[in-house]
């Protein structure tokens, strides 16, 4: 990837998490190896709240769908190295992690569909991990708004960011601006037909405002 300034550390709240074991990343999924050992998200993986942040993704999402928010974080930080963006990192590994939690479950759907209701169960998570209201409004935020055709003309990097991110990873739109990004990332964590069957997904939350069943985690 596009080598560029460091971007600014997050303070680490310290101690417990995933920080307790010598190597974090084989506390995840097979399929998530090749991703996490990008240094974008190998570096964060000691911090607390995104080994957090981690463990609901693989709670809450199946598995072609984490490989997918972790492919989005990988890509929006690309693009921020690129133009030397500074954004909380931290942050924006669990708005990646959360911003799809809304497409599964049984919860009914209201106004504002799944991106509401994803940026809800950001929230909630935040909070729970005594996440300040500014930061929370910020990163929530980034999940409502990521499915909008482009981002809102005061949308702030991570909102910006994350919307890059997916729409890359789903679509291709952005590519120019982290070349070979995409493809790379893919070849290394491949998830065949994913943009059909999340397609399909979205089409069924649409239609029914609730989808069937919740997911099984795998390891």
């Amino acid at each position: 990837m596009a080598a560029a300034p460091e971007m600014p550390e997050v303070p680490d709240p310290g101690g417990g998490g995933a920080s307790s074991h010598s190597d974090p990343s084989k506390l995840w999924p097979e399929a998530w190896q090749p991703l996490l050992g990008r240094p974008a998200l190998a570096e964060l993986l000691g911090h607390p709240l995104a080994g957090a942040a981690l463990t609901e993704m693989c709670r809450l999402l199946p598995p072609h769908v984490a490989v997918h928010s972790l492919r989005t974080y990988l890509l929006a930080d690309a693009c921020a190295r690129t133009h030397g963006t500074a954004y909380d990192r931290v942050g924006l590994l669990a708005a990646a992690a959360f911003h799809d939690t809304g497409l599964v479950g049984r919860t009914p759907l209201g106004r504002g569909g799944f991106p509401l209701r994803s940026a809800q169960l950001l929230d909630h998570f935040l909070a729970r991990h005594q996440v300040g209201t500014a930061r929370r409004t910020t990163l929530t935020r980034a999940v409502r708004e990521h499915m909008r055709p482009f981002p809102a003309r005061d949308a702030g990097p991570e909102a910006r960011l994350l919307h890059f991110g997916v729409w890359l990873d789903v679509t291709g739109r952005g590519e120019r601006q982290v070349p070979g990004d995409r493809r790379l990332l893919t070849g290394q964590a491949p998830t065949p037909w994913f943009a059909v069957s999340f397609s399909a997904r979205l089409v069924a939350c649409g239609l029914r405002r609730v989808l069937p069943g919740s997911p099984v985690t795998h390891r």
